[in-house]
């Protein structure tokens, strides 16, 4: 295997990774393990997703965020205590601050648990909000598919990532668990206000994410320099980073890298945001000793934080300095929705429904 390296200079640009290499996978899985250590950001092309279905999954979005408010109400969020369904403008935060998008969220199906099961993440199982099929034709259908196809894109690149890391190519699923949670999200983007954004900075807090971005520009990342990069319009293609639990799992190897979206005209896009069972650990990966010396010669990822919790950012920490890191993975996606929706937690679990201290 090559060695794992180091990097913590910026960036310029965003990596364009062509799948379509059967032939070339050790060669393809360092260079990803590469770009994951050094961007945390990449575009795949020849990804094996129809793009028929991407075309009906964004003319499904268009359909749904055309109809009046009324008849999006029919899956409002703040019914579902397990936190599916649409939600309008500046209904979700980040960083304490609204998020200027609408959307539709989708979670694997589980059964339902008592309100009251504990662990408390154990709550996060449930049904989604289906549209009725007269106003919106195939919505439960194509949502399906789409799990089905970019959950396939997403084992694939997780395949290729542990060979890259000197691994067996089925470990990182192999410890994935037999409920696996993933979330879809269907957004429209208005013209983002002056001031605002579509989607303030944050990173993300799971595992690893598929974006269909659309045609219109306004994803950006943040270098270690603090220079915002562009993300590219690549037709019939999607992009890729990476969450914060995939961070923890490689000991900070691999960062979550900070991102935002702002917008001169409407915007539309869809992200699959692959998840493991909620009780996944998010110990560290068996990796070679050369990975952590990697992480110690590099003052950006040895310092690389998580999200701050709602009470972390109301007493001073920085947006993404957290040193709280949750156990498992639904203590991640709890404080997640704690900070992300605080009156859907207040209304359906009480107003202080996060988990851990601050100390970590």
């Amino acid at each position: 295997m090559a060695a794992a390296g180091q990097a913590d200079g910026g960036f310029s640009e965003i990596p364009i990774v062509d799948l379509d290499r059967q032939a070339e996978e050790a060669a393809l899985a360092d260079e990803l393990r590469r770009i994951c250590h050094e961007v945390g950001f990449f575009v795949v092309v020849n990804h094996g997703v129809p793009a028929e279905l991407t075309d009906a999954v964004f003319a499904m979005m268009r359909r749904f965020f055309a109809l009046p408010v009324d008849d999006k109400l029919r899956i409002d969020k703040r019914a579902s205590r397990h936190f599916r369904g649409w939600e309008a403008e500046g209904a979700e935060y980040t960083n304490n601050r609204p998020d200027i998008r609408e959307q539709i969220d989708v979670w694997t199906e589980w059964p339902a648990r008592p309100a009251d099961v504990t662990p408390e993440y154990l709550r996060l199982h449930g049904p989604n909000q289906w549209m009725p099929e007269e106003l919106l034709p195939e919505h439960r259908r194509l949502t399906l598919l789409w799990f089905d196809a970019l959950g396939a894109l997403a084992r694939r690149l997780m395949a290729i990532m542990s060979v890259g890391l000197g691994l067996a190519d089925g470990h990182l699923d192999a410890v994935f668990g037999g409920e696996q949670m993933s979330l879809g999200k269907f957004i429209r983007y208005p013209p983002t206000p002056p001031g605002q954004m579509g989607v303030n900075a944050h990173h993300d807090a799971g595992f690893l994410t598929v974006l269909a971005a659309g045609t219109t520009p306004g994803l950006q990342v943040q270098s270690p320099d603090d220079v915002w990069v562009d993300v590219p319009v690549v037709p019939d293609s999607f992009v890729i980073n990476l969450g914060e639990m995939l961070q923890a799992m490689t000991g900070n190897y691999f960062v979550a890298t900070p991102h935002r979206v702002i917008t001169a005209t409407e915007r539309f896009s869809a992200g699959y945001f692959h998840g493991p069972s909620l009780d996944t650990s998010l110990d560290r990966l068996p990796l070679d000793e050369s990975f952590g010396a990697a992480v110690a010669a590099s003052p950006h990822h040895g310092s690389a934080g998580f999200m701050a919790r709602r009470e972390e950012t109301s007493a001073g920490v920085a947006d993404m300095a957290s040193s709280y890191k949750p156990a498992v993975y639904g203590e991640q996606l709890w404080n997640y929705f704690a900070r992300s929706y605080p009156d859907n937690m207040a209304t359906h679990y009480g107003a202080d429904s996060s988990i851990g201290d601050s100390t970590g």
